[in-house]
């Protein structure tokens, strides 16, 4: 179960440590480092984002949480989760102290484990708010990977839920945790640029498909529960997720992500981290749009059927206007009354400057860049600024603290929302008025309709008890 992530030397790193096969020992020989004197994990969903995302930036924090349980539909990769797990517990801690993670095919199992202080969601984007809905009505803290969900009535019910256990959940949205995007928003909130008054954001596209033929599942996926709530379809193995003997084959970017049976395609599976951060930068972070306009191009045949090229345009209560679209750099470009900043993914270090004290990385960029050095007076607005710039540290902390952590629950709704709301506009093909209040559209049954979908008994978050 995966969604999409870039890899690192130092994922690399983790997976080359994680090789080694353990001997396992009882938890009980760790003495004070005891998965019982720490955050105890669980691991729910083993496929590419896990490994080389979420386990791998999770598992490195050996003095503050310790895995003990991992849970997949496919038994194949849950044996890969463990034997990932307790290898890297092997190779750093030493044999003697390795960990036995506990394994489930059925996440409710799982959460039914009372010593499971927090879980880790690594699943596609169907099966995100259901199980943080559940893992919150059970007292666990959540790592919930982006979106946050399949449609907006089921982020709203996920946001509720949280709210009202009072559990600590962490969006995966790790530009929150990337200095350069910090800085960027700590800039605009002071007014650096003057007046927003737009803002470009750049992503990616995902390519059509050919019709993929029916196959018979394999044994080792439980493919019935895969689909969860979305309507039962035959099997296919590019509808789901490769299923090579070869392991570095086995966690390929999976077919799912290019379905609209189980996600929107880019608009949230990149949109959700830039507008998010158009977001904390404006200070509108529990808020949304007021108006979208927006067209797009799918695809017409086969089984791939996420939107292709598109254009989004966002208003805002405040006057500025959100761009989105594939033809734009990977980024968000603020311009302003007086100025303009640009940032992306890539290397930044506050001290890496010239002799003209411009900055020398690639990330971060701005029509004066002396704001990029200047810093901040007192009483100017910081913005939450994680430990070690670590998002999965942050979670951890928060977990500790009791505090909110960079993009908690009511945050990572909004920020999946306007990418939902502008789906539905690229679905329409129309001007749309959006309350952010109400969460509805104004005086457009057609475009309510689509803020939920039909879900399939007995998955769903509207069959969630409690």
């Amino acid at each position: 179960m995966d969604s999409q992530t870039t890899t690192t030397s130092s994922r690399r790193r983790f997976l080359q440590a994680a090789s080694v096969f353990p001997a396992i020992v009882p938890a009980r020989v760790l003495g004070k480092s005891a998965p019982s004197n720490m955050i105890q994990l669980g691991q729910i969903g083993c496929g590419r984002i896990a490994r080389g995302h979420d386990i791998a930036e999770t598992i490195r924090h050996t003095d503050v949480a310790r895995y003990v349980a991992a849970c997949d539909l496919d038994t194949v990769r849950l044996a890969d989760g463990k034997q990932l797990i307790e290898g890297y517990y092997a190779k750093t801690l030493g044999s003697d102290k390795a960990v036995s993670v506990k394994t489930y095919g059925n996440y409710r199992e799982m959460l039914a484990d009372k010593s499971i202080d927090a879980v880790l969601i690594s699943t596609p984007d169907h099966w995100h708010a259901q199980p943080a809905i559940e893992a919150a009505l059970a007292g666990k803290d959540v790592y919930l990977q982006k979106p946050t969900s399949l449609t907006i009535k089921e982020g709203r019910q996920m946001a509720n839920a949280v709210k009202r256990t009072r559990r600590i959940l962490q969006l995966g949205s790790q530009q929150r945790s990337d200095p350069a995007f910090r800085l960027a928003s700590e800039l605009v909130r002071n007014g650096r640029i003057g007046k927003i008054k737009e803002i470009y954001i750049g992503l990616p596209e995902d390519p059509a498909g050919p019709e993929e033929p029916e196959m018979k599942a394999p044994p080792n996926l439980n493919y019935e529960m895969w689909l969860g709530s979305t309507p039962m379809v035959y099997y296919t193995e590019n509808r789901v997720h490769p299923q090579s003997s070869d392991i570095r084959q086995r966690y390929q970017r999976p077919g799912w992500l290019r379905c609209e049976q189980f996600g929107a395609g880019m608009i949230t599976g990149w949109g959700v981290h830039h507008v998010d951060i158009a977001h904390w930068a404006m200070g509108v972070e529990e808020s949304g749009p007021v108006e979208i306009t927006a067209d797009a191009h799918f695809p017409k045949k086969g089984l791939w059927d996420v939107h292709g090229p598109y254009h989004v345009r966002a208003k805002y209560a405040n006057g500025a206007v959100v761009y989105m679209s594939e033809k734009y750099p990977n980024g968000l470009r603020f311009i302003g009354e007086s100025g303009w900043i640009w940032v992306t993914r890539g290397r930044y270090n506050p001290q890496d400057v010239d002799a003209n004290d411009h900055p020398r990385g690639n990330a971060i960029d701005a029509s004066d860049p002396r704001m990029l050095t200047a810093g901040f007076k007192d009483g100017e607005v910081r913005l939450h600024a994680s430990p070690k710039n670590d998002h999965h540290l942050d979670w951890l902390e928060s977990i500790r603290t009791r505090q909110q952590p960079a993009a908690p629950a009511e945050v990572g709704h909004r920020s999946c929302s306007a990418c939902l709301v502008s789906h539905i506009g690229m679905r329409l093909g129309r001007t749309l008025q959006w309350d952010p209040v109400k969460e509805q559209f104004l005086n457009d049954a057609e475009a309510n309709s689509m803020l939920s979908r039909k879900q399939r008994a007995p998955y769903g978050t509207d069959y969630v008890k409690g």
